[in-house]
């Protein structure tokens, strides 16, 4: 007699595994295959949503141990939860996915200096925006000091343990000063605010584009907006649940709702795709804390993308012309997860100007994935040069986005093939289109 699935055997350890609920919902119908970036690039089955969900069968049902069958499989993805777009069935594959890295958390023993780098990571500079910044300090002088040419003349990097020379080739050129929340306002010049909002400094984004930043508050400002950027807040922990590390992340989360729902505002805004995006599913992440779940939809029913809340707001049209030729790339949390798509190219196009080219394959991923660039450097590396072929062949001169990695993803991409083509936000569009507005 055939058992039935739930009569079986769980190789699972952990409550937030995926469960036989969200696993048999996948008839394997093939519609995920081709939105996959790992599976087009590889062909290969165990490469696509379909074949790692096959194996997370195989692991509940006892078929397979968490190993080395399995574990490369489940590390290649992305996440960039194309698949859900295309699946007729609705399987929550993203859900699933951040519980299989859970599991891998709980059976593999990493070796020492990865284990230890992800404690520094994760557990350390994440969750504390002021030790961050002094990361940050130190990189900026790493690169100005002329250290990152001694240490690469004198091949000291290849000593150190694991792939060092390609996580310094990663390294971003941090842009000048820095974001932090520490309660600044921004308000409307004149007449009473259409709204008020909070807005998410971030931990990757509060670094590496800082002037974005400003930005996004000057244009939510010349849109009648009053925003305050509230002290106290911190990393929305996306970077953590993509690696499994679900208590801390539960942490950040926590700390956020309370600090934002206290702010007495009408939205929490986000300029980065990736975190509303993780923010927007707070509830989803605390779903196990009766005392948060309540807070956490409140919370994730207010958070709100730029681009989105721009459009529904009904942004004044800027009048300062933009003589650009523009292509936009879709981040995949920004497309795959909160829908997100024609609202930036809406934006561009209220731009006088600037004409919006629509790239070869704009939703394909660039193969930055938070540190997915940086743990699978090769697949990595094959998405974002599939990627910048499609931006060049557009015919160019600036590619936008919506999220950090993507722009430090296509920055690095555009600067390895000696291109002049440059990486822009559509907020940063938008921003310099109204600073070239004339008063009258």
């Amino acid at each position: 007699m055939i058992e039935s699935p739930s009569s079986m055997k769980s190789g699972f350890k952990s409550p937030f595994a995926p469960t036989e609920a969200d696993m048999y919902k996948c008839v394997h119908c093939g519609f995920c295959l081709n939105a996959c970036p790992t599976y087009l690039e590889t062909g290969l089955e165990a490469e696509s949503p379909r074949g790692r969900i096959a194996l997370m069968k195989a692991v509940h049902e006892g078929r397979l141990e968490i190993g080395p069958q399995v574990i490369p499989h489940w590390e290649l993805c992305i996440q960039c939860r194309a698949c859900e777009v295309a699946c007729p069935s609705n399987v929550p594959y993203g859900r699933m996915m951040e519980g299989a890295r859970v599991e891998i958390n709980l059976t593999v023993k990493r070796p020492l200096y990865v284990r230890f780098a992800r404690y520094v990571g994760f557990k350390w500079l994440l969750p504390r925006p002021k030790l961050l910044r002094l990361f940050g300090n130190l990189i900026k002088l790493y690169h100005r000091t002329g250290l990152r040419k001694v240490a690469r003349a004198t091949k000291l990097i290849d000593v150190l343990p694991g792939d060092q020379r390609m996580l310094d080739d990663y390294l971003p050129a941090l842009k000048t000063p820095f974001f932090a929340a520490k309660n600044q306002t921004a308000t409307p010049v004149t007449g009473q605010p259409r709204a008020r909002v909070a807005l998410l400094a971030g931990c990757v984004m509060a670094l590496t584009n800082g002037p974005t930043m400003e930005a996004t508050m000057r244009v939510l400002k010349r849109n009648g907006v009053e925003v305050i950027v509230p002290a106290g807040q911190g990393c929305c922990g996306a970077l953590n649940v993509h690696a499994g590390e679900r208590d801390s992340a539960q942490d950040m989360a926590r700390r956020n709702i309370d600090i934002f729902l206290n702010a007495d505002v009408d939205a929490v805004i986000t300029a980065s795709g990736g975190c509303g995006t993780q923010m927007k599913e707070y509830a989803e992440l605390l779903a196990d804390d009766s005392e948060y779940t309540e807070k956490a939809e409140q919370f994730a029913g207010m958070t709100k993308d730029i681009h989105e809340y721009l459009v529904d707001l009904g942004v004044d049209p800027p009048r300062g012309e933009l003589d650009l030729q523009v292509t936009y790339q879709d981040a995949c949390h920004l497309n795959n997860t909160q829908r997100i798509s024609t609202q930036p190219r809406e934006l561009l196009t209220s731009i006088p100007g600037l004409n919006l080219l629509e790239m070869k394959e704009p939703a394909v991923c660039c193969g930055a994935g938070g540190v997915f660039s940086v743990m699978q450097p090769e697949m990595s590396g094959f998405l974002r040069d599939r990627k910048i072929s499609n931006v060049v062949s557009s015919g160019c001169d600036v590619v936008a986005s919506g999220n950090p990695g993507c722009v430090m993803q296509m920055e690095n991409g555009l600067r390895n093939a000696d291109s002049d083509i440059q990486v822009k936000y559509v907020v940063d569009l938008l921003d310099e289109a109204y600073s070239k507005e004339t008063i009258s």
